[in-house]
């Protein structure tokens, strides 16, 4: 990795690139540490990148915010301060956001999970035989929702071959396909997760047959060192590209303005 830039910063110029003028994303609460600042840390970040630089009237759904103002992040992520956050609603009511979601409200949403298969099928359930768990996960909250509605699910992991597995344990979210049946042939709608965007490399579905594709890897980052942290073969095309770097405004942004204190970005 470039001593420039810090592995969050790069992900956080990602994500702003995905994101369009008007976009409403959906970002969760998320739990701690890493699991935060992927699921949640990033994708704010990168949110309120996109609005600085192109994308001025981007928004976003945090938890039960509507709109919170990203200009003026709280210093502490306490129940109070999120109370007390300037926002275009607070609270929302749990089922107004489960009634966006069924009508295709929103363009954007950041998930992240446990295991993830080649056809992109997410897995935050449990590891292991689902009656006799190893681990029992958090349960499914609204990422079924996410894969099912959202024009354009994003899923932020940090590559692992733990956690990019041939066949996940328990289907929370329906990719796009599933023991050699696409969606519309298990009699499910368009959907499945967009991109995928790790630590190491950013993947898509770009494939006839909606597997997992390499599409660029970071800078200091080898496809082979990409392909032993995976527990299963992506389409690979003949020339991979490099993921491109923040640049130096984007850089500015994110340490001077967007979180200074690396609230967001810590872990």
């Amino acid at each position: 990795m470039n001593a420039h830039y810090t592995p969050n910063e790069l992900l956080t110029s990602q994500v702003a690139r995905t994101i369009l003028d008007d976009d409403l994303a959906f970002v969760g609460v998320g739990t701690n540490g890493r699991a935060f600042t992927l699921a949640v840390g990033i994708p704010l970040a990168g949110l309120r990148l996109a609005q600085k630089q192109h994308a001025p009237d981007a928004s976003v759904y945090w938890g039960n915010l509507l709109e919170p103002d990203l200009s003026a992040f709280p210093e502490h992520l306490r129940q109070d301060s999120l109370t007390r956050w300037r926002a275009a609603a607070s609270p929302v009511d749990v089922g107004y956001k489960c009634d966006m979601l069924a009508r295709r409200g929103f363009d954007v949403s950041f998930d992240s999970g446990a295991q993830i298969d080649r056809f992109g099928n997410l897995n935050i359930t449990a590891i292991g035989d689902y009656t006799k768990p190893k681990v029992r996960l958090v349960g499914c909250l609204a990422q079924p929702e996410h894969f099912a509605f959202v024009r354009r699910p994003i899923v932020m992991m940090d590559l692992d071959r733990r956690s990019f597995v041939e066949k996940v344990d328990f289907v929370t979210s329906v990719g796009h396909a599933r023991d050699g049946k696409t969606r519309q042939e298990w009699g499910l709608g368009e959907g499945g997760p967009h991109i995928v965007i790790t630590d190491k490399a950013t993947f898509d579905f770009d494939t006839p047959g909606k597997g997992m594709r390499l599409r660029t890897i970071h800078a200091g980052v080898s496809v082979e060192e990409v392909l032993d942290n995976l527990g299963f073969k992506p389409a690979v095309a003949d020339r991979i590209a490099t993921t491109p770097a923040p640049t130096d405004q984007e850089l500015q942004l994110i340490r001077e303005e967007i979180d200074p204190d690396r609230i967001l970005l810590k872990v």
